[in-house]
């Protein structure tokens, strides 16, 4: 017996307008605009890979005692000055990334994937990188430096401190 792929399209639409908001400034809401700021453009795994990187920081700044550079919170890391564009002032996708609701499907996606991350059911894709970048660029952190993975548009990198 096979599944219409009809009713499967469906049945994945509808558990998409079953998403429930986020609180405004929650943990949940600022990843997962983090999330929609820095790989909307991405497939899924993407997503998830960058939510790993957010994750992946955390974990290192509570290796260190809690403290560490980029912060040592989902919320400190995410809107640590110049670490993800998409919360910086000057950046154009700031106003859009205040306004985005869940109407949005892919912030949909992104809320379900800050979820899955804040909870602890996030597979790490990266093989534990705390650093990444869209293959169109290449920083100068990165020279001399071999990506841990490579997924959608990005390249990732776990021997960064």
């Amino acid at each position: 017996m096979s599944i219409e792929p009809v009713i499967l399209v469906e049945a994945i639409a509808d558990a998409e307008s079953q998403t429930p908001p986020a609180k405004p400034g929650s943990v949940v809401d600022i990843l997962a605009r983090t999330l929609w700021g820095e790989a909307r453009g991405e497939p899924v795994r993407g997503i998830e890979a960058v939510a790993a990187i957010i994750i992946n920081r955390v974990k290192r700044a509570q290796r260190h005692g809690g403290r560490y550079w980029w912060g040592a919170s989902i919320e400190q890391v995410c809107q640590k000055p110049w670490q993800f564009s998409c919360w910086n002032e000057n950046d154009p996708n700031r106003a859009k990334l205040g306004a985005v609701t869940e109407k949005d499907r892919i912030f949909r996606i992104c809320l379900r994937v800050a979820r899955r991350a804040v909870a602890g059911g996030l597979d790490d894709p990266t093989r534990g990188s705390t650093h990444y970048h869209t293959k169109s660029i290449a920083p100068p952190w990165a020279r001399s430096r071999n990506p841990a993975a490579e997924i959608g548009n990005h390249l990732f990198y776990n021997d960064v401190e």
